[in-house]
């Protein structure tokens, strides 16, 4: 851990931290420095945050529910309240469920406009005064390549969702810009994590890994991205370095977005 790197004397909170690519962004913060925040719904954030702390890192773990506006509103003023601030935001927390629109039932649409739009939302606008106080703050919203770039069946309300992240991310980038405070979007690809490895079990219970290598074979880099992959493409956008960047959304997908076709051409 760099007790004296980029984000030392920082305080972040990550939300949707115990797993996957937020506890790849939370370890990636740790180890360039910050003071990190891990919040979740479960106790994975628990576990998540003796991982961090295992490694040198200074990681605390936060019980929060970002579609209830009254856990959010507890959650940031106490950490606001200990540490006197929160320098950088990063709003990982989501859900994505599959469906046919056709049988989409309005509890699942819901579902997503609540935790992926309206958490968003809730914490960034909990957690603004601060950065807004300090003139100093880091936004960094994790959408999707799903959505804005490209999408499968199933996919209308978390495409619908991340979509509007990318609006969410210009609009308040525009607003608190005069303020000292950036607000940028990560788009991943396919990401190697725990929910990717289950959704390919239940494609394939008898050979999972083929279905993760099927979906390799198609990234022009030949692997799929990791939650670190995403980590420090976060660790830039939150840190001095990357101050002149605003309102701007970043694909990290290993190059899937860039052929044309997979039929045409020399292979």
């Amino acid at each position: 851990m760099k007790s004296d790197g980029p984000l030392s004397h920082k305080v972040a909170l990550v939300t949707g931290a115990g797993s996957g690519i937020g506890f790849g962004i939370a370890r990636e913060l740790a180890e360039n420095g910050a003071s990190v925040i891990l919040a979740g719904r479960s106790d994975s954030v628990r576990e998540a945050v003796l991982k961090i702390t295992g490694e040198g890192g200074r990681a605390q773990a936060m019980l929060l529910d970002v579609t209830d506006l009254q856990s959010v509103k507890s959650g940031t003023q106490a950490v606001v309240k200990e540490f006197g601030r929160i320098d950088i935001l990063v709003n990982n927390a989501g859900v994505a469920r599959l469906s046919r629109f056709t049988d989409f039932t309005e509890q699942l649409r819901d579902l997503h406009i609540d935790t992926n739009l309206k958490g968003t939302w809730n914490v960034t606008k909990a957690v603004l005064p601060s950065m807004i106080e300090k003139r100093w703050g880091r936004i960094v919203n994790i959408a999707s390549v799903t959505g804005p770039y490209v999408s499968d069946p199933g996919y209308t309300a978390y495409a619908m969702t991340k979509a509007g992240l990318i609006g969410f991310t210009k609009s308040l980038a525009v607003e608190v810009a005069k303020d000292n405070i950036t607000v940028n979007a990560i788009c991943p690809g396919f990401v190697l994590t725990p929910n990717v490895r289950r959704s390919a079990a239940a494609t394939n219970p008898d050979a999972p890994q083929s279905v993760l290598d099927g979906i390799a074979s198609e990234v022009p880099v030949g692997r799929l991205g990791t939650p670190r992959d995403v980590g420090a493409l976060a660790v830039f956008l939150a840190g001095e370095a990357s101050s002149y960047i605003t309102g701007s959304e970043f694909v990290i997908d290993g190059g899937s977005l860039l052929p044309e076709t997979h039929v045409m051409g020399i292979r």
